[in-house]
């Protein structure tokens, strides 16, 4: 299509991405969301598949049968107080579509109508994912259960980057972005008066053991040519100046780009915190939560995505791994694929308040995806 040919779909696309915005839904709660997606796919006739998700939908073009190629986007938003100032501006208190997941959508959608103009000439069918609750990290397992990837033979996705200029797709073949783990420590000690610390067990002095000690795990257990990240984001004790408190909790996260790194590092933070708690007398309890693994990119539709983007009009580069989480690596456990990142150039990055997307980028990216999925078949390895 030309230029002007699609002016329309532009306009449409835009007007879809900044109504999502505007009715942000979090994880597992996308029930609007998915009606308007729903409502958007029905009304261009692509088919969408009855399967058993409570949120989020599955479509489909092409023939009945044939070769499978998959495009995935997410749907939910976050946690977070808007204050990116733009007129279609969260109208959900506390909610915002702060990581791009209108975008994502919207370019998902993008992508199904050009392939659905196109449906007679598709050398196989394209499935269309727009999954839920991506950032809990359920969404992927629900559907994979649903059984939506069945017989597929590769799998694509995208993430906006607003650290990347407008125009670029950056991939890399491997590790992308890091598995996602999430710790929870309670310290039970005994509460004493300030002036008189030995008639207590001070949790707070050894929550700051914790939280010192915790920091070797990457700088003396981790190999320097491995890349890893822990952070201790909470730490909660007391409630006067002048009262050592009974107890203490912290929590964090830890973030890898190997299996075997990611081992490492939960055993050696279990040993550090059990020696910690056997040296204070102290009893602490660990409740370690396993997010999504790392995204590992397969080496041969990386080249393929990354040669297609050169050939649509995109800046293709090789970008280095990101410790951000994506539940897109449950789907590359079961498929080989591949998660591209497109650059929209913004001030904000993922997750703030103030966070922004260029729509100049959605057609683009929606093209992109389309010439994926249609390209996709010639590629399969046989």
């Amino acid at each position: 299509m030309s230029s002007s040919e699609l002016t329309p779909l532009n306009e449409q696309l835009i007007a879809f991405r900044q109504e999502l915005h505007r009715f942000p839904e979090l994880s597992n709660q996308e029930f609007a969301t998915t009606a308007r997606i729903r409502q958007q796919l029905e009304a261009q006739n692509i088919r969408i598949l009855p399967l058993a998700l409570t949120t989020g939908l599955v479509a489909e073009v092409g023939p009945e049968s044939g070769p499978l190629v998959v495009l995935r986007g997410d749907i939910d938003a976050l946690p977070v107080e808007e204050q990116s100032g733009v007129e279609f501006s969260s109208e959900h208190p506390g909610i915002m579509h702060a990581c791009g997941h209108d975008f994502h959508s919207a370019a998902i959608l993008g992508a199904a109508i050009l392939l659905k103009s196109r449906e007679a000439q598709l050398a196989g069918r394209v499935r269309f994912i727009f999954q839920a609750a991506e950032e809990t990290g359920k969404g992927a397992p629900a559907v994979l259960a649903s059984g939506a990837l069945q017989d597929a033979f590769a799998i694509f996705g995208i993430h906006n980057d607003p650290t990347l200029p407008a125009g670029v797709a950056g991939s890399r073949t491997g590790a992308l972005t890091a598995a996602v783990d999430r710790f929870v420590l309670h310290i039970s000690g005994t509460g004493s008066h300030a002036a008189h610390p030995h008639q207590g067990n001070d949790p707070v002095v050894i929550a700051a053991q914790i939280v010192s000690a915790a920091q070797t795990l990457i700088s003396r257990n981790t190999p320097s040519a491995e890349n890893a990240v822990l952070s201790i984001t909470q730490l909660h004790s007391g409630s006067a100046w002048n009262v050592i408190p009974e107890s203490a909790w912290l929590e964090g996260t830890v973030r890898t780009f190997s299996a075997g790194t990611r081992e490492r590092i939960e055993q050696r933070f279990r040993e550090l915190v059990n020696g910690i708690s056997a040296a204070f007398a102290a009893e602490i309890t660990i409740s370690w939560q396993a997010g999504p693994p790392a995204v590992i990119n397969d080496e041969h539709w990386t080249a393929f995505a990354l040669h297609q983007a050169t050939l649509n009009g995109l800046d293709a580069r090789e970008i280095p791994a990101t410790p951000i989480g994506e539940d897109f690596s449950y789907y590359q456990q079961h498929i080989p694929g591949t998660f591209i990142m497109i650059g929209t150039g913004e001030a904000w990055p993922l997750h703030h308040p103030a966070f922004r997307i260029n729509d100049d980028v959605l057609l683009p990216a929606a093209r992109y995806l389309a010439a994926l999925a249609d390209t996709a078949f010639a590629q399969r390895p046989v």
